[in-house]
């Protein structure tokens, strides 16, 4: 029998044999100072704290800064001087900091006398269905590569990251032959939109970009709609071209610069002067006119692709960052 005397003993003796709970206070993750983190650039954090080094590059650092800015600011600031001044001016005195006399009325001579507005608009037209068709074909295109998966895949994508190898000018004389009569329609497109819109459908980089932002898709999206009976037409327009909307953005914008800029293309493929883009109509109109109405019309040309990048560069660095490209 058991005394009230051993009961206590036989308690502590339980309650040493059965663990404790582990009360001690969880500490909280420490936050990662930038000494922490892993140095990903040329220096690392210990490097920098060096006196020594510090005098070297800050100083390098500004120096680079001033002249990058320098060498893109100033052409333009250069451009917008010259568009107000006299002409006169201009010829005498192009370095001069700031117009003697003001002529805001240039742009709106520019406008009327070079038909400024027209050539705007054949370039607004260009441009829009250079940028339809490249985002099209660069999306289906790096859907069937990336997500559909066929046997050819990889020989088609390589021969299109092969045409970034290749200068443009090198396929010009074949591209023009082949506008001139194309293949298996016996067509003539020259000075048509489609002579600028079906070369600009598939460009090597989209296809890359979208090729890498696709193949980032989790597969078992892909899988799961598979097996509730979508097919590959359901799954590009229910899955992929929702989550791709900033890589589109980004090439979208891609496409807008290049095609707003390309002068020896619309230049063949466009011979008539109508129908011309302004950065093609401007260098022939420029024998005529003078030169502070030529460089006006350059301004209103200008402006356009500068606004549109400045306002969405973020979204370029951050899809080109959705896709895994580095550099």
């Amino acid at each position: 029998m058991t005394t009230t005397s051993d009961r206590p003993q036989t308690d502590e003796l339980a309650e040493q044999a059965v663990p404790a709970p582990d009360r001690a206070p969880r500490r909280r993750p420490s936050r990662r100072r930038d000494a922490d983190l892993p140095d990903r650039g040329l220096l690392s954090s210990s490097d920098r704290k060096r006196l020594s080094v510090r005098w070297t590059m800050t100083p390098l650092q500004w120096v680079m800064f001033v002249v990058v800015t320098a060498l893109s600011v100033l052409p333009l600031l250069w451009l917008a001087k010259s568009a107000i001044s006299p002409t006169q001016e201009i010829l005498r005195e192009p370095f001069r900091l700031w117009p003697s006399e003001v002529q805001w009325s240039n742009f709106s001579e520019a406008w009327t006398t070079m038909s400024v507005g027209r050539y705007m608009w054949n370039t607004l037209v260009l441009t829009g269905g250079s940028v339809v068709v490249q985002v099209f074909v660069a999306a289906t295109l790096s859907f069937g590569i990336a997500v559909l998966r066929p046997a050819y895949g990889k020989v088609v994508y390589a021969l299109v990251l092969a045409t970034l190898l290749l200068p443009p000018t090198v396929s010009l004389i074949a591209l023009y032959l082949t506008i001139l009569d194309l293949p298996l329609l016996g067509l003539n497109l020259q000075n048509t939109v489609w002579a600028i819109w079906l070369p600009a459908g598939v460009h090597g980089f989209s296809v890359l970009l979208c090729v890498r932002f696709f193949q980032g898709i989790p597969r078992e999206l892909f899988e799961a709609a598979q097996i509730d009976g979508a097919g590959p037409w359901t799954i590009f327009q229910r899955i992929v071209l929702p989550m791709s909307r900033p890589i589109l953005a980004v090439i979208s914008l891609l496409a807008v610069m290049n095609s707003w800029k390309d002068f020896l293309w619309p230049l063949i493929a466009v011979p008539d002067t109508d129908r011309r883009p302004i950065t093609v109509a401007l260098s022939i109109v420029a024998r005529s006119v003078e030169e502070n109405l030529l460089f006006a019309g350059l301004l209103i040309a200008t402006l356009p692709p500068v606004l549109l990048f400045i306002i969405f560069q973020r979204q370029i660095v951050r899809g080109a960052g959705f896709t895994g490209l580095k550099g």
